[in-house]
Order: C-alpha cells, then structure tokens, then sequence
C-alpha cells in the first residue's frame, strides 16, 4: 500500500483515529497511554484486528498507544502514529508545547509592563500596581495575541508617562495630539482601541474615580487627566461674570451678564479671555445647575460657575483663572460623600472657601428636614474626611442622611442677593 494506511482502515477506524489524534494532541505529540473504543460493530474489529496483527472479538478494545506506534513503524516504511495521523488528519498541535509558549508569552507581557513601568519611572507610584492587577483582572489582555498584548500595554504606560496629570503639570493635550506623538497613530487613543481603554483604567486607577462606560464619561476622565478631545463640546456654567476687554467674546459674555442670563464657556473661550473679574470678587461656586437657575429667578447677580458634578477640565481652568484674577471663591456642594470629596478637591487645588459646607450648617439643614427626615437619602459608601472641617464628617456618619444642594435654595439664594 502506498499510503501509510490503507483507504478502508481509514474509513473503517474513523473513530480511533480521532481519538488517537485527540489524544496525541493532549500528549505533546507523544505516543503514549492507552486509549479505548466500545461498541465496536464487525468491519471495526476485522479492521483493527489488522492494524493490531491479533485477534479483536469484544465490543471494547484497549489501544496502547506506544504499541501502535511500534506496530505502524514495522510496516509503514518508519512512519509511526503521529506521521500517520497527519496523513489522514492534517497537521497536529502540539497543544502542551502551546500551552507552555502561551504561558512564556504572557509572562514577558507582564515582566514587559513592569519593566515599561520602571523606564518610565511610574514603578513607585501607588496606582501602578492597582492597575496592573485591574487589567490583568479585566481579562482583556488574555482574548488576544500575547505579542499584541505586550506591545499595547508598553504604549499605554507610555501614554500614561506623558499624561499632565501624571508629569504633574497645568498644560492641557489634545487626544489625537497625544496618540499621535506616543502612538504613531493619530487614532491610536479614539474609542474601542485597546490603548486607550487600558490607559483609562490607569487614570482611573490614578484618580479614583470609577471607570465609565459611556462616551460622555470617558471623555470627562480624559479631561481629568488634562486630555482634551476638543474645546468646544464641554463648557462650564457660568453667571454674572464680567471679563474686561473690548473684544466681542468678553463684551457678549457682559451683555449676557447684565441681562442676567446664564452663559456656558468653553476651552476656546477660556483660552481667549484671561480676566474675568476685579480682584477681590466673591465667586461663588456650587455643584448643581439648579442653584444657578435660582439665583436667577431671584434676580441675584453674584457672580457663579457650576461644576455640575465631579469638576471636569473646562471648570477647573476657569477656576485657576478666577484665582489668578484674585478673586475669593466660595465653595458649596452636597453632603454626601461624593459631594464632601468634590468639595476636597475644590477646596484643596483652589483655595475655595465653604460656603455654608460646615458641620453647623449640616446640622442646621438637618433641623430644617425634620419633617421629612425620613425622606431624605441614606448614606452609603465610605466616609470621607472633609479637609475644612473636621467635625463634619463624624457628624454626618453619626447622622447617616445625605442633604443636597437643592432642598437649602432659599437659604443659598439669600447668600446670593446679599
């Protein structure tokens, strides 16, 4: 027979073949162990009785793998299992072998990120192992190639490196700037590529802050980390500013003050004006739009800006403008715990006063609920320190109710009118 097994053992023991061929694979391409077929109908014993040189007359037969392999050397020209197997099968995977390259693989990817993370001098920073635990734990790295693996986790320590918040500095990048200067891709940073999703994780791990899924709060965690998209979709909230200049941003922004109508600025404005008020002006600066929107029935004219939430990038420029300006800022948010963080980082990276943010005026918006006090939210989550107060946060653990912005208007407005 010229084949290394004759046309109809092949179709006769389909089913050992198969099985050998699986089991092979699992062996690291070794011939060894024993293997088993039951239910053998007649042409499979006659046939295996010939591939075996002894007699099969059980349903059952035990197959030893080394034995065969012998056997099919004596009388196929030296060619043993394996060989004869691919003949009828195709190639075989060494799936041992590729389980061990696997394993090699992955670890250089991960001495790979250590090793990016030491060059880049970002090893002794406290978030940098939480992140490598974080995608690790994510199991994004493991769905693909271990080489591509690698390399995109050594680009996004890379992006990490050179992130403003990172080198500690004020200046602002633009995302395709970025991507285009680490990654050689001016794209390499959009949405969906591994790059940045792992580069987010990093900066989430660095603030944080909770890892977003939708594109509006992956947009505001590039800002947190001074990466712009661009400088015209996310403003900040503003009212009764009164920038000098003779230009027509500052004289519209003035005419929409005078009005006392709200006016909502972006990073182009921001860059295009630098002063925004007299030195000594009381800014006052509050996390919901709905304080703003009161003041404004009420007529008061002091000038605000909002944060709406967690300060993106656009508030905190306008906010470090206002200080150069020597403006006082006053801060108010709400009592919980995001609001008491948020109130931290104001207060802290800006110098903000609180406005009405102590623990007297927690307890005294307490005292105004009492009738609702059952309607108003629990506290969840960990306690955090207020950096202004110390007595603030006991207090409020002591009393387990959360107090927002909106439910003090009337005493905020009557700040505001004064």
């Amino acid at each position: 027979m010229s084949e290394p097994v004759a046309t109809d053992l092949q179709v006769s023991l389909s089913r050992l073949w198969d099985v050998v061929a699986a089991r092979l694979q699992r062996n690291g391409l070794r011939p060894q162990g024993i293997v088993r077929l039951d239910g053998l109908d007649r042409d499979e014993r006659r046939a295996l009785a010939g591939l075996l040189g002894r007699p099969v007359t059980a349903t059952g037969a035990r197959i030893d793998l080394a034995d065969l392999d012998d056997r099919l050397r004596s009388v196929r020209d030296g060619r043993g299992l394996v060989e004869v197997i691919e003949s009828m099968r195709g190639p075989l995977v060494d799936r041992v072998a590729a389980r061990a390259a696997a394993s090699e693989r992955r670890a250089a990817l991960w001495a790979g990120a250590r090793d990016a993370l030491v060059h880049h001098g970002l090893a002794d920073q406290q978030w940098s192992e939480g992140w490598l635990q974080d995608i690790r734990a994510a199991g994004t790295l493991a769905r693909v190639d271990p080489d591509r693996a690698r390399t995109s986790v050594i680009k996004a320590v890379k992006v990490l490196a050179a992130l403003p918040i990172v080198e500690g500095s004020d200046r602002r990048l633009g995302r395709t700037e970025l991507a285009n200067r680490v990654t050689g891709n001016s794209h390499g940073l959009d949405d969906g590529r591994m790059v940045a999703s792992l580069v987010l994780r990093g900066v989430a791990q660095l603030t944080r802050i909770a890892l977003p899924e939708g594109a509006a709060g992956r947009r505001a965690l590039w800002e947190t980390a001074g990466v712009l998209s661009d400088e015209i979709s996310t403003t900040v909230l503003t009212l009764g500013l009164h920038p000098t200049g003779a230009d027509p941003l500052a004289a519209g922004i003035r005419v929409r003050s005078d009005a006392n109508c709200e006016t909502h600025l972006t990073l182009r404005d921001l860059r295009r004006v630098n002063t925004w008020v007299e030195a000594d002006t009381d800014v006052f600066v509050c996390e919901n739009p709905r304080v703003v929107e009161a003041a404004m029935d009420a007529g008061a004219r002091q000038p605000m800006v909002c944060t709406a939430g967690n300060p993106r990038v656009v508030v905190n420029l306008l906010l470090e403008q206002l200080v150069a300006n020597e403006a006082r800022l006053h801060y108010r948010g709400d009592f919980d715990w995001p609001g008491i963080s948020i109130a931290n980082r104001v207060i802290k990276e800006h110098g903000a006063l609180p406005w009405r943010m102590n623990a007297q005026d927690y307890e005294d918006a307490i005292a105004r609920s009492k009738a609702v006090i059952d309607d108003l939210l629990v506290l969840d989550g960990r306690p955090v320190d207020a950096v202004w107060d110390g007595d603030l946060t006991p207090l409020m653990v002591r009393t387990g109710r959360a107090v927002h912005e909106e439910s003090l208007l009337d005493v905020l407005v009557a700040d505001l009118s004064c």
